[in-house]
């Protein structure tokens, strides 16, 4: 949570790299700094410069979202389904938000957990290290579902997020939820 995105380091670009390459395997990317960053929803040029807020792990949540579940994965970043303008929202952007989004409910940054909810993530996260990747995609479609549903605009996107985290949140506290896989909204994602 605490490494910072440097563009400098070899590890950071070729993760980079290997997210175009997930979400754009028929096209070769120009360069680490190029107007193609914008076809996957980042803000300009040079996608470092959106990792403020949430750091490396934002790209490696991203890039695990792409791997792991690629169908779901496209079909956000290709915007399959929607109506036109009703889709828009920025998706690389919203993933990162997301990775920030999960690491406030999780509380992260406390030493002993506050929360239930972090108590209980942090139950499933010693069964199984990948239990953040895989809630960061199950509420990346959560948090697509929500938008489709509203016919958010990207005005909303904020209420979007805190409508997701309650939802994330909800079904963390289900009883007969135990790991990630559990959740009801896991099986949006293909």
């Amino acid at each position: 949570m605490k490494v910072y995105f440097d563009a400098s380091k070899l590890e950071h670009q070729e993760a980079l790299r290997a997210l175009w390459s997930a979400s754009f395997p028929d096209q070769e990317l120009q360069s680490l700094i190029s107007d193609q960053w914008k076809e996957m929803g980042w803000q300009g040029r040079d996608p470092s410069t959106d990792f403020r807020g949430a750091g490396f792990i934002s790209l490696e949540n991203l890039l695990f979202f792409a791997k792991t579940f690629s169908t779901s994965f496209q079909r956000l970043l290709k915007k399959q389904g929607g109506k036109g303008a009703v889709w828009e929202y920025p998706f690389a952007v919203a993933g990162v938000n997301i990775t920030f989004m999960i690491m406030q409910m999780l509380d992260l940054d406390a030493t002993k957990p506050r929360t239930f909810v972090r108590a209980v993530f942090l139950q499933m996260l010693s069964e199984n290290e990948w239990a953040f990747d895989l809630l960061y995609c199950v509420a990346f479609v959560v948090m697509d579902k929500l938008w489709l549903e509203r016919n958010a605009t990207y005005m909303e996107f904020n209420d979007v997020l805190k409508s997701t985290r309650v939802q994330l949140e909800k079904e963390l506290l289900m009883d007969d939820v135990l790991r990630i896989e559990d959740m009801p909204s896991y099986s949006l994602l293909c």
